[in-house]
C-alpha cells in the first residue's frame, strides 16, 4: 500500500533534456514531444515533504487528463495522450511566465488581502462588505508571476504584464479569454457533480508554431479550491466555515505541528496511518470531482511499470 514514486530517473526514446519539479519530472524529447511524470511527491508551504502520498500522481494526471478532454472543445491544450496512469505526453511549449488565476468566491489569498483592508488585488477592485467565502458578483482575475524555484509567486496586474514585456497585449488578451472560458467550464462542471469551482489557476504556453495552449494540470485539488455545494447558502448565512475540497486538510495538519515553511522549522513526521488518511482524501477528491470510482493502478513495480508504457506508447509514435 505505501509504495509510491518518489522519483524518476528515466531515459526515454530520444530523449534530449529532463526537468525535476516539486512534483512533477519533465522529460524534453525529440520532435517537440514531452513527457510529464506525476510523482507521488506531495509540497506545501513550498516545501516537498519526506515522503510520498500512495495514488497522488495517478489522481492529479487522470484528473487533469480528463478536464483537459472536458475542455479541448473550447480551449486547445498540450495533451495527445496519457500511456500510464501517471503520465500525460504533449507537444513542446513555451510557457508564459505567469499563472493566470481566476476567484468566483472571496477565498484564499484574496481574503487575506481583504482582510488587511486591501480592496484592490492585482489592479481588480473588490466589492466593499463582502464576508469570507462570499461569491463575486463576477469572477476576477488576479495574475501572479511564475516564481523561480524555492520562491513565492507575487501578485501583478494586467497593465505591470504588458508593462514589463512578459506577455503582449495580443496575447495577453488571449490569454484572458481563455481563462474565462475554462473557468466558466469548470463551473458548469462541478455543479454537475454537486460542487462549487471556488478558484483556480491556468498556465499558458505557445507551440513551437506560435498556437496558444492549455499546459500543465487543469482543475485539480493541488490548483483549485472546491466547496460542497449542498449548504453552501445555509453556512454562509451562518457565517459557518464551508467544506472544502482541496489539498488545505495537509496545510492544516502541518500548521497544526508547528509548520508552516519558516526557516529553521522541521517538518514533521507523516506515520503511515495519517499517509494512507491523505491517499485516502485524495481518492475521495477524485471521486468528488469526476463523479467516477478510482481505480487503484498496480504499485508493486511503479518505476518499471511507468517506464515499460510509457517506453511502448514512444515506440510506436516513433515508429521504431
Amino acid at each position: 500500500m505505501l509504495n509510491t514514486l518518489i522519483k524518476s530517473d528515466f531515459i526515454f526514446p530520444k530523449q534530449n533534456n529532463v526537468y525535476k519539479g516539486k512534483v512533477r519530472d519533465v522529460y524534453y524529447l525529440e520532435d517537440n514531444l514531452v513527457v510529464m511524470v506525476a510523482s507521488d511527491r506531495i509540497s506545501a508551504f513550498d516545501v516537498v515533504m519526506p515522503r510520498g502520498i500512495p495514488y497522488k500522481g495517478q489522481i492529479l494526471n487522470q484528473i487533469a487528463v480528463k478536464m483537459m478532454n472536458e475542455t479541448s472543445d473550447i480551449v486547445p491544450n498540450w495533451l495527445i495522450d496519457s500511456p500510464d496512469p501517471n503520465v500525460s505526453i504533449g507537444h513542446l511549449c513555451k510557457p508564459f511566465k505567469i499563472e493566470m488565476v481566476i476567484r468566483g468566491y472571496l477565498s484564499g489569498h484574496a481574503l487575506r488581502e481583504y482582510k488587511k483592508g486591501n480592496r484592490v488585488i492585482c489592479g481588480v477592485s473588490m466589492t466593499e462588505e463582502m464576508y469570507e467565502n462570499d461569491k463575486f458578483p463576477e469572477p476576477i482575475i488576479t495574475p501572479a508571476t511564475k516564481a523561480e524555484f524555492g520562491n513565492h509567486d507575487e501578485d501583478i496586474s494586467k497593465q505591470e504584464i504588458i508593462n514589463r514585456g512578459l506577455v503582449s497585449e495580443d496575447d495577453y488578451e488571449i490569454l484572458e479569454n481563455y481563462t474565462k472560458l475554462l473557468f466558466e467550464r469548470g463551473s458548469q462542471l462541478a455543479n454537475d457533480r454537486g460542487l462549487i469551482l471556488v478558484d483556480t489557476k491556468y498556465e499558458f504556453g505557445k507551440t513551437i508554431d506560435g498556437k496558444i495552449v492549455l499546459i500543465d494540470e487543469i482543475h485539480t485539488p493541488d490548483s483549485s479550491r472546491y466547496f460542497y455545494k449542498l449548504g453552501y447558502l445555509e453556512r454562509q448565512l451562518k457565517r459557518e466555515p464551508q467544506k472544502q475540497l482541496s489539498k488545505e486538510f495537509v496545510r492544516q495538519w502541518l500548521i497544526s505541528n508547528n509548520f508552516q515553511g519558516f526557516q529553521g522549522q522541521k517538518v514533521p513526521e507523516m506515520s503511515d496511518d495519517y499517509i494512507i488518511t491523505v491517499s485516502d482524501r485524495y481518492i475521495e477528491l477524485f471521486e468528488n470531482i469526476t463523479s467516477e470510482s478510482f481505480v487503484k493502478s498496480e504499485t508493486i513495480n511503479i518505476s518499471e511499470r511507468v517506464f515499460k508504457n510509457t517506453e511502448n506508447y514512444l515506440n510506436s509514435y516513433f515508429g521504431s
